[in-house]
């Protein structure tokens, strides 16, 4: 399989920090233009986002224009969504809330073709996306070509990461630090910053790094996404297209002294 045709896990397998933006407003073009600005990896998210596998399907086709890969989280449990997805094009797919070793199972056999998984033969889009002519040589790569990234965040996920990072055909790991602020505190707060928190960064890079999987995170914002990077993720989301809208809006309204006050709340979590 050509390296240009899915370059994300290349790199990523390479050791290379990669951002990616997130997208959530079901807009291809929106998610095209963020990634012509040089992002090189946009999420098309259909957990909290208005994506479906139809929107998908155009914004894979439109991020790839802009010279960028195209990456989809999937909503919860829906484990065909992600065979689906990869095969209209996607490159990784993020799944919420994988707790267990059965669900990291699970969410492989959608992924993966045997014998790590049983993902359904279908990716005649997939492979002309990629310039691959032969269809045989995408089945002979797509596992490798193609990733599984399992989200790590509850209690739960964090009690389990080390046999989830172990099983097979999970290609990282995940972080979504605001559900699993929300886990970690029984409920009683909503800040990724907690020393709870940061404390389960610790064991979840290290799952990463003994099973050599690759580690990633939600960041609300570039400074932020500087520090995971600084830390050791190295798959990295950086903000969202409604935030980055919101800012953009705000600050020339402030240049020209109208529209409502700055919030404090900060971006919407994932």
């Amino acid at each position: 399989m050509s390296a240009s045709g899915f370059p994300l896990a290349r790199r990523l397998r390479a050791g290379e920090t990669v951002y990616t933006a997130w997208c959530s407003l079901a807009s291809p073009l929106v998610a095209e233009y963020i990634a012509r600005e040089g992002f090189a990896a946009v999420v098309l998210d259909q957990q909290h986002g208005l994506y479906d596998i139809a929107t998908v399907a155009h914004g894979i086709g439109s991020v790839r224009a802009a010279g960028a890969s195209p990456i989809t989280r999937v909503p919860l449990n829906d484990f065909p969504s992600a065979s689906r997805a990869l095969d209209v094009g996607i490159e990784a797919v993020i799944a919420p809330m994988i707790n267990t070793v059965t669900l990291a199972k699970e969410f492989v056999g959608a992924m993966k073709y045997p014998p790590l998984g049983e993902r359904s033969w279908g990716p005649a889009r997939a492979a002309a996306l990629a310039g691959i002519p032969d269809l045989k040589d995408y089945f002979k790569a797509a596992n490798d070509a193609t990733l599984a990234l399992a989200m790590i965040e509850t209690r739960e996920a964090v009690a389990n990461v080390d046999a989830i990072a172990a099983t097979d055909g999970i290609d990282g790991l995940f972080v979504g630090p605001f559900d699993l602020s929300i886990a970690l505190s029984n409920g009683a707060v909503l800040d990724p910053y907690t020393k709870d928190v940061d404390a389960a960064l610790d064991v979840i890079l290290a799952a990463a790094s003994k099973h050599k999987k690759i580690p990633g995170i939600f960041c609300a914002s570039a400074d932020v996404a500087v520090g995971a990077a600084k830390r050791g993720f190295r798959f990295i989301a950086v903000g969202t297209d409604l935030a980055f809208l919101r800012a953009g809006t705000a600050a020339q309204l402030k240049t020209l002294g109208i529209g409502p006050k700055a919030e404090k709340s900060g971006l919407p979590p994932v």
